[in-house]
């Protein structure tokens, strides 16, 4: 009896294994065929960067409205050719292009970030720097609030100099400033002499900060913490004009 029954039991639960199974594959097929609903765009903002908007995502993948997505097919549906339309903008740093059950849709877009913008003598050829050292155009759509770089002197900055092992110091010196708010809210443009030594102005306070070549970057920047915490409370802002930090255990001020 006991047999019996263990019997019937798997029996059960192998039918409605078998039953889900099918239900799962029919839901499935039907899916796979279903024409696409609705173009769901998500653009992630952690930085509130605003450089592209649902609008231009929607225009990239129906390329302007020439190529209708609603109603289209799957087998009329290619997702690796519209991921990589999406990818080819500047401001696009990933892109997931997706559909769900409800056959609607999905590009998941994740913006591409600038920490600094270099500058030229003729402000429409200036271009935003990303955190890999590659160049970014200026947007219509949003204006970032970066350090500015330009080479004293005068000469323009390529985007290009941040490539090799020499400006991937600096570009290492960019990052640290904007990744801590004090120093991105602090330097107000950043610039570097032609015999490679860094120099910069700040927001607050006249000091011109010497800041020598891209290296010991956090010891550096704790030298000049000390200085704005000791020296101007109590001589004041105005006191000094030039501030280098640039040679170790050293403030030297003028």
């Amino acid at each position: 009896m006991k047999l019996k029954r263990k019997v019937h039991n798997i029996l059960f639960a192998t039918s409605c294994l078998l039953l889900l199974g099918g239900l799962a594959v029919f839901a499935g097929v039907r899916q796979a065929h279903r024409p696409v609903g609705q173009v769901i765009v998500t653009i992630s903002n952690e930085f509130n960067n605003f450089f592209i908007s649902e609008q231009e995502v929607t225009s990239l993948l129906t390329r302007g409205g020439e190529q209708r997505l609603e109603g289209t097919t799957p087998d009329d549906l290619d997702l690796p050719a519209l991921e990589a339309r999406l990818k080819a903008h500047s401001f696009v740093k990933d892109a997931q292009v997706y559909r769900d059950l409800s056959g609607n849709l999905h590009a998941d877009v994740r913006q591409n970030r600038p920490i600094a913008r270099l500058i030229h003598s003729n402000t429409r050829l200036d271009s935003y720097l990303d955190a890999d050292g590659h160049k970014l155009p200026l947007s219509s759509l949003f204006t970032a609030r970066v350090v500015p770089v330009a080479r004293q002197g005068g000469a323009p900055l390529a985007a290009s100099f941040f490539q090799d092992s020499t400006g991937q110091r600096y570009l290492e010196l960019l990052r640290y400033i904007d990744e801590k708010p004090f120093w991105r809210a602090q330097i107000a443009e950043v610039f570097i002499a032609p015999n490679g030594k860094v120099s910069f102005t700040q927001q607050v306070g006249d000091q011109r900060v010497e800041f020598g070549f891209p290296e010991n970057i956090s010891e550096k920047f704790a030298k000049l913490m000390v200085f704005y915490r000791q020296i101007p409370p109590a001589l004041g802002w105005n006191t000094y004009h030039r501030v280098n930090v640039e040679f170790k255990d050293q403030i030297i001020c003028e």
